[in-house]
């Protein structure tokens, strides 16, 4: 059936694409409001642009057809972020602080999960510019803004960093295979394993990097990390960092992860990851990545968060709409007419019917326009 859409592709009918609508407004004039300006890249770049730098783990998710103007090959976006810093180090070129958002599509080749689409709706706000702990401090809090405001106010916001284990990867003078074997185990939570291939590495970072998995939950976990932890300058470093955000905000339900090395490749301090009530995985996540634009001309300090505005809207509580008004024809009655358009001015949905026709299957009309005593007024509809 040619009328079938790709595997984890879908469209987005009237209330749903209302709900994304809605809720694309909102939290883009939140962010418009704390001084993030909206920049809208292009859905597709030269290949190597897209892949540049930190864009280099997007490889494999990327689609890649050929210019027919070039004959170079092209990429459609799976993330928006390097775009976001090839504008804020090639074409804005600001020396102080800059915070950008943006929200649009991406695609990806194959779905992050088995729920996720592959043309996810990326919605996002990135900050250059200043490499102090204030600026995650600010990202977190405009994320756990963004989603109240979205109406999915977050239930736990974990928080890492990448430090802690890329100190103790570089003091145990790991080689590159066995630093990315016990990665991806400490990702998969896999202990057995992690035990295994940890057997032939010098104490005391075999046994740090075997209690990883289980440093998570609450600030107290920080004083353990610090007590059971290799007193490494890095590490101290780090658990300092995440014990000034808690500090900071206390009104959020910030829990501690030292084994959430999403991103490890790509991030380079503080991450964090937004969890909502019966979701199983993340539905907002960001951290540092300081260096960003350096292959684009400028090495900036940056941080930010993204979210699939699609995967929220889902999760959101779905808001009524308004009934629309029902109206007749009206291109031979100027009264009519005028009054037609001074409703939609004032924001109301009026449908008109045309000829021959006698209601409406679209927006649900629960007044109607009626003449009386030679004025048209707006009357409610009654069901029999």
């Amino acid at each position: 059936m040619n009328w079938l859409l790709p595997a984890y592709i879908a469209d987005a009918l009237p209330h749903e694409a209302a709900q994304i609508e809605r809720l694309r407004r909102a939290v883009l004039d939140l962010f418009r409001v704390h001084g993030y300006e909206l920049v809208m890249p292009p859905l597709l770049e030269y290949l190597d642009s897209l892949l540049t730098g930190s864009g280099s783990d997007l490889t494999l998710r990327t689609f890649k057809l050929v210019d027919q103007l070039s004959g170079r090959t092209l990429g459609l976006r799976a993330d928006m972020t390097p775009q976001v810093a090839r504008i804020d180090a090639h074409l804005l070129n600001r020396q102080g602080v800059t915070r950008l958002c943006y929200c649009d599509s991406v695609l990806h080749t194959l779905p992050a999960s088995l729920a996720a689409s592959r043309e996810p709706i990326q919605l996002g706000a990135e900050l250059y510019g200043f490499a102090g702990v204030e600026a995650d401090l600010e990202a977190i809090r405009l994320l756990a803004a963004a989603l109240k405001t979205a109406g999915t106010p977050p239930s736990r916001i974990d928080i890492g960093h990448v430090g802690v284990f890329r100190a103790l990867a570089a003091a145990a003078a790991l080689d590159t295979e066995t630093e990315a074997r016990i990665l991806q185990l400490l990702q998969l939570k896999d202990i057995p394993s992690l035990h295994e291939c940890c057997a032939k590495v010098a104490e005391p970072y075999r046994s740090a990097f075997l209690r990883l998995p289980e440093l998570y939950g609450g600030v107290d976990i920080l004083e353990t990390a610090v007590r059971e932890l290799p007193g490494l300058p890095e590490i101290s470093s780090a658990l300092a960092t995440m014990r000034y955000l808690q500090t900071a905000m206390p009104e959020l339900p910030l829990s501690f992860d030292l084994a959430d090395l999403r991103g490890y490749h790509y991030h380079n301090g503080v991450v964090f990851a937004a969890y909502y009530p019966g979701f199983p995985s993340a539905i907002a996540q960001g951290g540092r990545y300081d260096g960003v634009g350096k292959d684009f001309g400028r090495s900036r300090p940056a941080t930010g968060f993204s979210m699939d505005l699609r995967e929220v809207a889902r999760l959101a509580a779905s808001s009524t709409p308004a009934g629309a008004i029902l109206a007749p024809y009206s291109a031979t009655d100027g009264a009519l007419a005028a009054r037609i358009a001074a409703l939609r001015e004032l924001g109301e949905v009026v449908v008109e019917l045309l000829p021959g026709t006698a209601g409406s299957e679209g927006p649900a009309c629960d007044r109607q326009l009626v003449k009386c005593n030679e004025q048209w007024i707006t009357q409610e509809i009654t069901k029999d």
